[in-house]
């Protein structure tokens, strides 16, 4: 019996979060997607805090940049300063070009940088790719 992947999708984007959620339900591995829409969800989850007590910690983070209450910087810092959480991969999935932002995101500790494309078609190529990398070519913890 295979085992379960879970990912955490921290996206406010409603439309990318659908997006990204068909794509990866699309996929062939079982996958356990779990959306929250805002930094302070995210941390809350990942700390298994308030509502979120029961959750379990992610195999992977995809994580968008400009999220409402906190963005995505401070949540990959919680991150990546946790004990627990420091070694899960933290995908950075954002439409964010600028230098600063990728800089910043890997002095951070993101695992990659990917930027989202505006075309439907290649948005969900990039889901795909992150995807197949992840769970079928990185040998993770």
């Amino acid at each position: 019996m295979t085992n379960c992947i879970r990912v955490l999708l921290v996206e406010d984007n409603p439309g990318d979060a659908e997006l990204i959620r068909d794509t990866l339900e699309s996929s062939k591995l079982m996958l356990e997607i779990d959306v929250v829409t805002d930094g302070a969800q995210a941390v809350d989850y990942l700390l298994k805090q308030g509502a979120f007590a029961a959750a379990e910690t992610p195999d992977l983070i995809m994580l968008d940049l400009n999220l409402p209450k906190m963005d995505g910087r401070q949540v990959l810092e919680r991150v990546k300063t946790s004990e627990r959480l420091k070694l899960v991969p933290v995908v950075i999935l954002t439409s964010s070009d600028a230098e600063n932002d990728v800089v910043r995101s890997y002095q951070l500790g993101a695992n990659c940088y990917v930027i989202k494309p505006v075309d439907l078609a290649a948005f969900q190529s990039i889901v795909k790719a992150i995807e197949g990398f992840w769970f079928t070519v990185v040998k993770r913890p």
